[in-house]
């Protein structure tokens, strides 16, 4: 292969995955990130004696990051280290059942002893879906993941038709799927719920989304020692041992271009520079409105892949601890369903939403004093809206309602414990990381708007430029996120190969 000068722009996980793999593959690559660190959402704030990881808190499938580590050489236990979390979660609902999530199955099966009703029905429906679940794993992880398909048609062409109708789960949406093989309604919620991995309403995505849970209950939950910040760290450590130029406070204004390539990239000072190849870690539709300049016309193909939600993100220091809180937390809305359609269909705040609550000193204590709490608390709300409808205010007033329903369930007199705070709503999300409307997810998984697709890798107007992150198949969550970059590579060197 002729050496090749290849630009990312954008330090987030997909774009760092993206380095590696094409550097492994004999490029030289140039990397610019108009922050001061790597990592994108993957962030890190240390204050008042607490150290809060902004970002992703959950660590999946780590034989997708050790694959990334063995294109360059390297094992991944040598960059960074992790502990398994158990249980995977706890569960709190409003009429005081608390159930905890365990991969191992004699926990699992006591766990689901606290349900009324037959105990040997509810863990006989577990095993059930869990092998349902597992065989659409099984079978999206073969092409759609592998393989690193690109929408409908490649899909299409993989599976073949007859196959589709027969293994895939995709005509249901996920909530109907769970609903046919649950009784119990709290189990119900809580396995709709996996759908946060992907920032989306169970209501709206495929069925086949119901192979979330595998990831967990045959893969295990972790936490990476130290802090998630550390996989970004371990990451960029083995991006300059490999020789990657990496470009920080480097703000890419613009993508330039000539006719039907692009040409490089021009950073804020006015400088421009030349590439060969250009792969945007930043999502498709702000890329080609603001780096490119597209047309309303061209920007309206992208309208199906709308942004997944965003989110309201607490971070709270407290001078106390709460013991009924495990690692992660979900607290339920007691209608669920209502808050899918609140924020996912009327683009509203919810009333009453649902909660995933993380307190990382149940495992890494380091992460806040001696006898204090570290908590995140994140629901899931709408991204930005055209009409900027939700106001500051708006999202103020939900802050109190979320600690009024903290103080309710889980944490007595939350507020008069709070020694430090750190709170971002989706305008902050879009200013830190120039995400799609403050979206944290990437695209949203709607079977009727994308088929549950996300926007293909390869660029439909410009030959030589490219996409990786969230916005991109396979989607959102770090797992998909590096095997995005992983998989753009792929083609890049494909098409290479072939010239």
């Amino acid at each position: 292969m002729q050496a090749s000068r290849v630009a990312i722009i954008g330090g987030g996980l997909g774009g760092m995955s993206a380095a590696i793999s094409l550097r492994a593959a004999g490029y030289e690559v140039d990397l610019f990130e108009k922050n001061a660190h790597l990592g994108g959402k993957l962030n890190v704030l240390a204050q008042d004696g607490f150290t809060f990881d902004l970002g992703p808190s959950i660590f999946t499938l780590p034989q997708i990051f050790q694959d990334l580590f063995q294109r360059a050489g390297k094992k991944m236990e040598d960059y960074f280290q992790l502990d398994s979390v158990t249980p995977h979660w706890r569960n709190f609902f409003e009429d005081g059942l608390t159930l905890d999530l365990f991969e191992e199955p004699d926990l699992m099966r006591q766990e689901l002893a606290k349900l009324p009703g037959n105990t040997e029905q509810h863990w006989q429906e577990l095993q059930n879906f869990l092998a349902y679940a597992r065989q659409q794993y099984k079978v999206i992880d073969s092409g759609y993941l592998q393989e690193g398909l690109d929408g409908l048609w490649e899909f299409i062409r993989h599976y073949g038709l007859s196959r589709l109708g027969r293994e895939i789960d995709y005509r249901p949406t996920m909530a109907g799927s769970i609903e046919k093989r649950f009784t119990d309604p709290a189990l119900r919620s809580i396995f709709e719920y996996f759908i946060k991995y992907v920032g989306s309403s169970a209501l709206a995505a495929p069925g086949y989304m119901n192979m979330m849970p595998i990831i967990q209950f045959d893969y295990g939950l972790w936490y990476v020692r130290g802090g998630m910040y550390h996989l970004a760290e371990g990451l960029e450590k083995l991006m300059r041992e490999m020789g990657i130029n990496i470009h920080l406070s480097a703000d890419v204004t613009a993508i330039n271009r000539q006719g039907k390539k692009v040409t490089g990239i021009t950073l804020a000072g006015g400088q421009q520079r030349s590439y060969d190849t250009v792969v945007s870690n930043m999502e498709v539709v702000p890329t080609y409105q603001k780096l490119l300049g597209e047309s309303e016309k061209f920007l309206g193909k992208f309208d199906k892949f709308e942004p997944a939600c965003s989110g309201l993100v607490i971070h709270l220091g407290t001078d106390c601890i709460y013991p009924k809180l495990a690692h992660h937390n979900f607290i339920y809305s007691q209608n669920q369903h209502k808050h899918f359609k609140t924020v996912f269909e009327k683009g509203q705040l919810p009333d009453d939403p649902t909660l995933y609550v993380v307190a990382p000193t149940r495992t890494d204590p380091s992460k806040a004093p001696e006898g204090c709490d570290n908590i995140k608390i994140l629901p899931h709300i709408p991204p930005l809206s055209d009409d900027g409808s939700i106001t500051h205010e708006d999202y103020l007033a939900l802050r109190e309602r979320v600690l009024d329903k903290m103080e309710r369930i889980c944490c007595p007199d939350l507020r008069k414990h709070i020694v430090t705070e750190d709170f971002l709503t989706p305008v902050d999300i879009e200013r830190m990381y120039r995400s799609h409307k403050g979206s944290i997810y990437g695209v949203v998984s709607d079977w009727k708007l994308n088929r549950g697709f996300k926007a293909p890798k390869t660029s439909s107007k410009y030959e030589n430029l490219y996409f990786c992150g969230g916005s991109i198949n396979p989607g959102g969550g770090m797992p998909m996120v590096i095997l995005s970059g992983q998989k753009v590579a792929d083609r890049i060197v494909a098409k290479h190969s072939q010239a």
